[in-house]
């Protein structure tokens, strides 16, 4: 069992790496900035930024935990010694940054022997500080978070996402379609991790997405989960890449067996 002594430490390593890497894409942000590489399709892009951002990140974390692991989207992976391995998005909403849209944060979290306990969710331009620790809430600053009341779905405000690649972009465009007339509307953010935050704050009442990597769920997931949600892939099954599902308890219990039905889990 993990000691509040080692949860409170892991907490500040993760707010102090999230804000400085915060500040670094706030306020360095090149009037050019460019494309650095592209991942699995033209639209799924890296600028400079979101390596040296992870850099930055991975620095802080050999000089103040030297023993642990590190799970990066921009390539960080290595296993550690300690029993504690941090995941690392260093740029969530990666394209809303590089067009200069407002949302797109720094995500960070901690597990310990495989579950995470921490999660810091930066979101920058929107000068807020999302956090949570295993067992001890959700915060928003020193702002306690609760996910919204119960809701009919027609009623619920819903947050997605959307693939990559061409086929899986088409067949989630039908999901989308067949989820859209039994709730109040859908968002498309841009970023899974604020999206989970919102969920948290009481700002949506869920988000469902297909496609989403360890990087992009790990601290958001738990911030909402502290916040009241309950999170979940397929009937049985946890949040993972096939699937993820986060939302208010009435909401969950309602779009779930929608999700199912729609095939939401496959291309």
């Amino acid at each position: 069992m993990i000691s509040e002594e080692l949860k409170a430490e892991l907490l500040d390593v993760g707010l102090e790496a999230a804000r400085r890497a915060g500040e670094l894409l706030r306020d360095g942000r090149p009037a050019d900035l460019s494309v650095a590489a592209t991942k699995s399709s033209p639209i799924d892009v890296v600028t400079e930024m979101d390596i040296a951002a992870e850099k930055l990140i991975t620095g802080i974390l050999a000089e103040r935990r030297p023993t642990d692991g590190l799970l990066g989207e921009e390539g960080a992976d290595s296993p550690g010694t300690s029993g504690v391995r941090w995941v690392i998005d260093p740029l969530d909403g990666t394209v809303n940054y590089l067009y200069g849209l407002p949302s797109w944060g720094v995500s960070i979290a901690a597990e310990y022997r495989g579950e995470t306990v921490v999660g810091v969710v930066e979101a920058p331009m929107r000068g807020e500080t999302f956090h949570a620790v295993l067992g001890g809430g959700a915060w928003l600053g020193t702002a306690r978070l609760a996910c919204r009341p119960a809701a009919p779905l027609d009623q619920a405000l819903i947050g997605t996402g959307f693939g990559y690649v061409q086929t899986r972009r088409a067949h989630q465009a039908e999901v989308a379609a067949r989820i859209i007339p039994r709730v109040r509307d859908i968002r498309r953010g841009g970023s899974a991790a604020l999206d989970l935050c919102d969920v948290a704050a009481g700002r949506m009442d869920g988000h469902y997405e297909r496609g989403l990597n360890p990087w992009d769920l790990a601290a958001g997931d738990l911030i909402a989960r502290e916040a009241g949600a309950l999170s979940g892939g397929r009937p049985g099954e946890r949040a993972s890449t096939e699937l993820a599902l986060v939302a208010s308890p009435a909401v969950f219990a309602s779009l779930q067996p929608l999700l199912e039905e729609a095939g939401a889990w496959h291309d």
